[in-house]
């Protein structure tokens, strides 16, 4: 082993404004003290109960993902299981997440605030 996974970094606008959004989708602390990096303006994190840290990265000129556009790469995106997958949609939604073009059954495709896309699949 070389490494172990310290974090995700996500690029987006405004990064306290996007760690709530994943805190209140997977739960967690945001911004909590931790001796590896600085919180500011610029820089945001969400320690996950019992997954990594995601970090939130503030870049002015934030170009977000296009869905399935190869043009505009995904960059990076998330699967989250879910029990409910219908409720879960109408929470995501709620915290301002975005439904995406997806055909396959079991699981949907959506948008963070930042353009961000992720997956919410589906348990059975």
């Amino acid at each position: 082993m070389i490494g172990r996974l310290q974090c995700i970094v996500l690029d987006c606008p405004e990064p306290a404004v996007l760690a709530r959004f994943y805190a209140a989708l997977l739960g967690g602390e945001v911004d909590r003290p931790d001796p590896r990096w600085g919180l500011d303006e610029a820089w945001s994190t969400l320690h996950s109960d019992g997954g990594p840290v995601l970090c939130f990265q503030g870049v002015a000129d934030h170009r977000p993902p296009q869905w399935p556009d190869p043009a505009h790469p995904q960059q990076v995106h998330l699967d989250i299981d879910v029990e409910d997958l219908d409720g879960a949609e109408r929470e995501v939604l709620a915290l301002g997440a975005t439904r995406l073009p997806s055909a396959a059954a079991g699981w949907r495709v959506y948008a963070d605030p930042a353009g961000h896309p992720f997956c919410l699949l589906g348990a059975g």
